[in-house]
């Protein structure tokens, strides 16, 4: 399974972040979590401080651009595979320069993925 950071957790089951971080779990995907407040979401605890972790294939995005600023070289740093740019996280900035370190850059919804069996 493919080990996903997402950027953006949430305790609160209305938040996107939330449904995919429950359904990454249900489909087998082992999860790193990282949000503005800790917490826990089905026993994984919400980091609140960046810390390095190996072997990420995905990273998914649930923060806006203009709050991704922080997290850029961060992200860069655990060089996922790819970085999934959820509805309302665009960045034509940042989606370069994940191409441009080798790293795919997806306009995508992480639930969608895993429903169609894409992800």
């Amino acid at each position: 399974m493919k080990k996903t950071v997402v950027i953006g957790a949430s305790t609160n089951p209305e938040r996107y972040a939330f449904k995919a971080t429950q359904m990454l779990l249900q489909y087998g995907h082992e999860v790193v979590l990282y949000g503005l407040r800790a917490g826990q979401v089905s026993g994984n605890n919400i980091q609140t401080t960046l810390a390095h972790t190996d072997g990420v294939d995905t990273v998914t995005l649930y923060v806006s651009e203009k709050n991704q600023t922080a997290y850029i070289p961060f992200i860069l740093a655990l060089n996922p595979k790819r970085v999934i740019f959820n509805p309302g996280t665009e960045s034509i900035y940042f989606q370069e320069l994940c191409e441009k370190n080798g790293i795919e850059a997806a306009e995508a919804c992480t639930l969608v993925l895993l429903s169609t069996n894409q992800y």
